[in-house]
């Protein structure tokens, strides 16, 4: 089976995470993969591996990059010979049906893995139009967007696809110029309005004890928050776009995450993975997620609880020990990579 996967890029984000999973797992199940996107350093790994890659403008929300995207899609389509297009979000499905040639029936397959509550009842309208079948990442999104109107899309949870680490604990922190025991939160989220940094650095400033936060991604927002956190006080370190996440979760003690929505975000089931508890606002799967152990969640735009949770986390040494153990078995039972692959092997072959 041959899957041309469409997305709007391939960088760090959890979508291009799992992409990059999907591929790098589908030939055991006689998958023959491709990557049509904008290009990110997940993409030059594919390609330095062996995977087709094919170049796609951003269609940045104007209906002149829409169709610009849609037209290198089509040219895509049309050198891969996909047997069936899986896209990633919604803008991606949109650019995918439009590129679509309606000569030869290839089925779209749309992969939801959130939106702003605002923006449901717009996606569920693209999504009806555009999708042969519409996978949600999580029971919760799914929820939303058959509330929306959409026929109840088909829930395969996003997994863990396992990356380790390459330096250890000590190599990082020395690299960084963190001394072995003080505390450090890892926030590994995009510098975007979503992911609300401030209530974040709000949270940051009310932190009792010596600790340091790593801020992990890039963004539209960098310059407002690096002046807002330069007014803390605080420890506070911007580490731009990294490529090195199972270093970071190796040398981190908690990771925080204080987004207003998510669907199913991998970077917290990441962190479980590596035995790094999570603090998280209680949006989209992640309490789901947590229900199963591996951290704690918080009300979203909370900066007070959110600060409560990482002072028991990052300097209660029993309580985080007891955090990790639970995430790393919530990791094992409920997100392993092999039943997330074999359910889309299932429904991309059922959709041809």
């Amino acid at each position: 089976m041959r899957v041309l996967h469409v997305i709007s890029e391939m960088g760090a984000g959890g979508a291009e995470t799992l992409v990059a999973g999907m591929v790098g797992r589908g030939e055991e199940y006689g998958w023959t993969s491709a990557v049509a996107s904008a290009g990110g350093f997940r993409a030059d790994a594919l390609a330095a591996g062996g995977t087709p890659v094919f170049a796609v403008p951003l269609a940045r929300r104007s209906k002149a990059g829409v169709l610009k995207a849609a037209w290198a899609t089509r040219r895509a389509i049309a050198r891969f010979r996909p047997d069936v297009v899986l896209a990633h979000n919604v803008g991606a499905s949109l650019v995918a049906r439009l590129a679509l040639a309606p000569g030869r029936r290839r089925p779209l397959v749309t992969v939801f893995h959130g939106v702003a509550e605002a923006e449901y009842p717009a996606a569920a309208r693209i999504l009806r139009r555009t999708s042969d079948r519409v996978v949600a990442v999580s029971p919760a999104t799914a929820d939303r967007l058959a509330a929306a109107g959409l026929d109840r899309p088909v829930v395969i949870r996003n997994a863990v696809f396992p990356r380790p680490p390459v330096f250890g604990r000590a190599e990082v922190r020395a690299s960084l110029g963190v001394p072995e025991r003080t505390p450090v939160a890892l926030c590994l989220a995009r510098l975007e309005p979503q992911k609300r940094h401030d209530v974040l650095l709000d949270a940051w400033a009310a932190v009792e004890g010596d600790a340091v936060l790593w801020l992990a991604g890039d963004g539209s927002l960098r310059a407002e928050l690096e002046r807002r956190s330069e007014a803390l006080g605080r420890r506070i370190e911007f580490l731009g776009t990294r490529e090195d996440i199972p270093d970071l979760l190796a040398a981190a003690d908690v990771t925080v995450l204080t987004s207003d929505w998510e669907g199913l975000p991998l970077a917290v089931l990441e962190s479980l993975a590596a035995g790094r508890p999570v603090v998280a606002t209680d949006v989209g799967g992640i309490a789901g997620v947590l229900a199963g152990g591996g951290g704690l969640v918080v009300p979203p735009g909370d900066p007070a609880a959110a600060a409560a949770a990482l002072n028991t986390v990052l300097f209660d040494p029993a309580t985080r020990d007891s955090l990790a153990a639970e995430g790393i078995r919530a990791v094992e039972r409920d997100y392993d990579p092999h039943p997330l692959m074999k359910s889309y092997d299932e429904l991309l072959r059922g959709a041809r």
